[in-house]
């Protein structure tokens, strides 16, 4: 039993952050906007801290991207969302790596070996989908990721390069907000109905990972 004190310290962890995001209360952009309203040229640091505790937990990161472009505009916005996804993606894959990596290695299931080889094998482009294509949530895959044999250069590759796109159209959603007839605030719309329209496809396509069959019993001779 005493193996599994990390993974179960890691379930914890998890949960407590869910639990106070749960009795604090879903951020608003306004409350948001308070919180670092009078941190002066400190305010995108301590925005990118709090942004990356929200991508540990199932927190409303979609609507931290938005605050960020109403916050500080599109190519601050963007810079510290990406700081924050980035910072995020690693806290999340270390934590797992070095909690449950050992444990889930040590299961010997025939199922969980080909699902980390195909990860494994993936690589850089497997974690580019998944972030591109949120069927699975965001803290959910970082935590996922660390179990695996992935390379820690291709898991964070992918993480930046897959959430790229989306992070773009929030942020230049909460930019240009202001004016909802903008181009850019257009293009952004348009891209997440493309991005939305994709994982909704892609959840219904999504291949299930099946054992593999039984033997054939030996013909009779004779």
């Amino acid at each position: 039993m005493s193996r599994w004190w990390r993974p179960a310290l890691l379930v914890l962890l998890v949960t407590a952050g869910s639990a106070v995001l749960l009795v604090t209360g879903w951020p608003t952009v306004e409350s948001v906007r308070g919180a670092t309203a009078g941190a002066g040229w400190l305010a995108p640091v301590l925005f990118t801290l709090l942004f990356t505790a929200f991508t540990l937990v199932p927190a409303p990161a979609t609507l931290m991207g938005i605050a960020a472009g109403v916050l500080f505009g599109l190519p601050m916005g963007l810079a510290t969302t990406m700081a924050a996804v980035a910072a995020g993606a690693l806290i999340g894959f270390g934590l797992s790596r070095s909690l449950g990596r050992e444990v889930i290695a040590g299961l010997g299931s025939a199922r969980l070996r080909r699902l980390d080889e195909r990860l494994r094998r993936g690589g850089l482009w497997t974690v580019a989908g998944g972030r591109l294509l949120p069927v699975i949530p965001y803290p959910v895959l970082s935590y996922a990721c660390g179990l695996t044999s992935i390379r820690l250069r291709d898991y964070l590759a992918g993480s930046v390069l897959g959430v790229l796109p989306s992070a773009v159209a929030f942020v230049t959603i909460g930019a240009y907000g202001g004016d909802p007839s903008s181009v850019p605030f257009l293009l952004a719309v348009a891209g997440l109905v493309v991005l939305a329209a994709g994982a909704l496809i892609a959840k219904r396509r999504r291949p299930r990972d099946t054992a593999p069959a039984a033997p054939a019993p030996p013909t009779p001779v004779g």
